[in-house]
């Protein structure tokens, strides 16, 4: 079963072109990390692929309604603000209003979704603290939590683990890798290519808004690849205790 089908997606802004014919297409159970350098494009083709930037070309989900495609896709945007001091609760179960009509309450289906996606994040004791009172990394796992509350077959994520500790990056690759295990799917906009290389069953390389390597982690971080578009030599091995990543020197920034 095909969760997104993507071709020739392609914008400009001015005279300069930030994706450039980029087509993929995602099942069930696959947990995807989009990598690239700094101005690569991932940010852009994530919020393209669902509709929140115009682009030319074709996504299965820019085309679906707005409450279809929550219902499809769950969306963790980079930005990590929250307006209002509502409580940690509260702020995960706004997961479940794509499946609410108007007006509609919260029921044990919905209930049993958050519940889940607390626990899931550790986040048992913030249940009843403001989320505007948490660090930066205790919300991040809150905005994990509302996402993994919406209960899609689809969840695309921006950097999730940028400034969370080394034990909750670990465990929040691990839930990814639990929904692709699970038949859902995940595409999760990441920079450390350790963990990437570790948790991922395919990646997808963006150089210069261009797909230029899919697939998986073995066959796309070649030292070619590591060159070219991270300036980076790594050792890259599979071990008995799984595959290991490690970048050791930069290469052509002198």
């Amino acid at each position: 079963m095909t969760l997104l089908s993507v071709s020739g997606l392609t914008m400009e802004r001015g005279k300069h072109m930030i994706l450039r014919d980029v087509s993929f297409s995602i099942g069930k159970g696959e947990l995807i990390g989009l990598i690239g350098s700094n101005g690569a494009g991932k940010t852009t083709l994530l919020r393209a692929v669902l509709g929140l930037l115009p682009a030319a070309g074709h996504s299965s989900l820019a085309t679906l309604p707005q409450r279809a495609r929550a219902r499809q896709a769950a969306w963790m945007p980079q930005a990590r603000e929250v307006a209002w001091p509502v409580s940690v609760e509260r702020l995960v179960s706004l997961g479940r209003l794509p499946h609410l009509g108007a007006g509609q309450p919260i029921g044990r289906t919905d209930r049993a979704a958050i519940d889940g996606a607390i626990a899931d994040m550790g986040l048992e004791d913030f249940r009843h603290r403001t989320a505007t009172d948490l660090s930066g990394g205790e919300l991040a796992r809150v905005l994990i939590a509302r996402t993994l509350a919406q209960d899609t077959p689809l969840v695309l994520a921006d950097e999730p683990i940028a400034g969370l500790d080394p034990a909750h990056q670990i465990q929040t690759m691990r839930l990814f890798a639990g929904l692709a295990v699970a038949g859902r799917s995940a595409v999760v906009s990441i920079h450390d290519l350790g963990l990437a290389a570790r948790h991922c069953t395919r990646l997808m390389l963006l150089g210069g808004g261009r797909l230029v390597a899919d697939g998986a982690p073995g066959d796309v971080l070649t030292p070619d690849n590591l060159t070219e578009h991270f300036n980076i030599i790594a050792h890259f091995a599979q071990t008995e205790a799984g595959p290991i990543f490690q970048p050791l020197d930069v290469v052509g920034m002198d």
